[in-house]
């Protein structure tokens, strides 16, 4: 069975656009295969993480395209980062350690 897989998307959000961010991921239709749950993090002033849990780190790669057409919807909202960056930070990966109570 393939492990589970995680990824991570920080963003930082225009100056008065967070409301408009938080409502395109309230209005995001999460429908890609292997994908099992989301959360937005709110992680400083305008700063965000997507942390998403899918089946495998194979479905993560499967659904980039259509996560890329899903960040388009609100690209306008974001800030670049900085550093060659652009306006995300991604990064995703197989689970190794899964700690629970």
């Amino acid at each position: 069975m393939p492990a589970a897989a995680f990824n991570v998307v920080r963003f930082r959000v225009k100056p008065g656009r967070e409301e408009a961010f938080i409502e395109a991921h309230r209005r995001a239709d999460p429908t890609f295969k292997g994908f099992v749950r989301g959360s937005l993090v709110k992680t400083g002033e305008r700063a965000y993480c997507m942390v998403g849990e899918w089946d495998s780190f194979d479905s993560i790669v499967a659904a980039r395209p259509k996560m890329i057409g899903l960040l388009d919807t609100f690209r306008d909202d974001l800030e670049d980062l900085g550093g060659g960056l652009g306006v995300t930070d991604p990064v995703s990966g197989e689970v190794v350690v899964d700690l629970k109570p």
